[in-house]
């Protein structure tokens, strides 16, 4: 119990040290397997915790809260569709919990499989009415599908049930159509201060409230609360920048020179959109999802998942270790998976774009598995990429946006890779600038499409009177004509001086 206490608190070591003494005793009971999977989970040993959960389900395999704790756990490493099917088995074992339809419902969304997240969630709130969690995702299908006005209806509805939910009060700040006033502001410092309010709560509401001061201008209240928002969150996100770095490094050297990849020249189907968080790659696929041409799919899992399962299938062999050994077979069979997994998105337009952020690490075995494809690198001026991910609450797999520090060191990291890949592959990486799309948006929307293959179409440059679902924090930024005002740092002048420092970048005087 007190493990478990330690546990839910985010509190991995205490667990461990108390848990230690019962598994040396009982190293096969399944209570103690599921705890110790947790711990792992939480120290970002994901695959580690997935397999020993999987050892606790034979002896309950029919239990299931244990097949959604295995749900959870392939959640958090990234394997949605292993997370999918383990948590339908729970719906089907105990089809009135509530908080599995729930946890479907998000991993449902994060596959961006939207209609069926709202149909899980939907039977989340029909089972358990008071279920926010639920509720709130609900309200952010409704900002993905643009109804705005609904969508806070529905989250100031949840703050009158409970003051401190801070995924409402975030929903809120990322509408970005209306701005918190003196009322919600002095509402979310009191409940910051509530003993009801968890420790995510505090972190949402603490960016949300980061978002109202900045609004008013109080730039110094406004990074303090970030500053207490992120240091919250670095105890639930993991990140080892040297470690993250080296393997980077052997990624990119296993591409180059770059092997012989597939010798059928599939891919031409997918556009590829890679960049860090927060850069602009929302407003390009938005761009190219405007063309009768193009389906915009958003941000996929699959291109890591058929990395990850041939990793598995080596037996745990690393990427750059396999990456140099395949075979021009090898490799086309890998292409042909991706494109197997992601078919449904050619049902309706010949070509789709996948944009998923990270997909910059596997420009490499992007290229050899569907040389056919194109790669847009979206870029953004690092002080206002690095500042932006700082002032979201990302997922706990962008644990390197918590400190200035660790944001420099990632942004290193894409630089020289992307450089790198860009450098080997001309004629189908194309390093696309945000600055420049902003001053120049026709010219840059024109060269876009013919680095693309796609001849030019009005609909691309009135992007914002395409309605499509948008599943980003740009959803409803993406719907408005191009802003030449996102940029904040120079707001903030000397107060990010520390960022500076950390990218190398000259001081702000004031």
């Amino acid at each position: 119990m007190m493990a478990a206490q330690a546990l839910d608190a985010g509190r991995a070591d205490e667990a461990d040290r108390q848990l230690e003494r019962v598994l040396t005793a009982y190293p096969d009971h399944p209570e103690v397997l599921r705890m110790k999977a947790g711990i792992l989970s939480l120290r970002g040993q994901h695959h580690d915790a997935v397999r020993l959960m999987q050892r606790a389900l034979v002896h309950r395999p029919n239990d299931a809260l244990y097949h959604n704790t295995l749900g959870s756990l392939f959640g958090n490493a990234g394997d949605y569709e292993g997370a999918i099917v383990a948590l339908r088995r729970t719906c089907e074992l105990d089809p009135r919990l509530a908080m599995a339809w729930y946890n479907l419902g998000v991993m449902l969304t994060k596959s961006v499989r939207n209609d069926e997240a709202a149909e899980a969630l939907q039977r989340a709130v029909a089972l358990a009415p008071d279920h926010i969690g639920a509720r709130a995702l609900l309200a952010d299908l409704l900002r993905t599908r643009g109804d705005v006005d609904a969508a806070a209806t529905e989250y100031r509805r949840l703050l009158a049930a409970r003051p401190t939910f801070g995924l409402a009060w975030w929903g809120l700040a990322d509408l970005r159509t209306r701005r918190f006033d003196a009322a919600d502001i002095a509402s979310m410092q009191s409940a910051l201060k509530r003993a009801d309010a968890t420790e995510q709560d505090r972190i949402t509401m603490g960016f949300a409230l980061a978002k109202a001061l900045d609004d008013e201008g109080d730039y110094a209240r406004a990074l303090d609360a970030l500053a207490q928002a992120n240091a919250i969150a670095r105890r639930y996100q993991a990140w080892d920048a040297p470690r993250f770095s080296t393997g980077i490094g052997s990624i990119s050297d296993a591409f180059e020179p770059p092997p012989t990849g597939s010798a059928k020249p599939q891919g031409s189907e997918v556009i590829f959109i890679v960049s860090l968080p927060r850069s602009g790659s929302t407003l390009v696929e938005q761009i190219l999802a405007s063309h009768s041409s193009v389906e915009g799919a958003g941000e996929l899992p699959d291109l890591p998942r058929v990395l990850a399962e041939e990793t598995q299938r080596l037996g745990g062999k690393p990427i750059p270790q396999w990456a140099r050994e395949a075979t021009p077979d090898d490799w086309q069979r890998l292409g042909q998976r991706y494109l197997d997994r992601t078919a449904r998105w050619r049902s309706e337009r010949p070509v789709f774009t996948d944009k998923l952020p990270n997909n910059w690490i596997y420009i490499g075995a992007i290229r050899a598995m569907l040389p056919g494809a194109r790669v847009v690198v979206v870029r953004r001026d690092p002080l206002e990429t690095c500042f932006s991910c700082y002032r979201q609450p990302l997922d706990a797999s962008n644990g390197y946006s918590r400190s200035f520090g660790d944001l420099a060191s990632f942004w290193r990291d894409f630089d020289r890779s992307v450089a790198r890949s860009a450098a080997l592959h001309p004629g189908h990486v194309r390093e696309h600038s945000y600055e420049a799309m902003v001053a120049d948006p026709e010219t840059q929307i024109r060269e876009l499409l013919a680095f693309c293959g796609l001849p030019f179409e009005e609909a691309c440059v009135n992007f914002h009177q395409n309605q499509r679902v948008v599943r980003s924090p740009s959803a409803t930024q993406v719907r408005q004509p191009m802003r030449s005002d996102t940029a904040r740092s120079q707001r903030y002048g000397a107060l990010l001086n520390p960022l500076r420092a950390a990218l190398g970048l000259p001081d702000s005087p004031g």
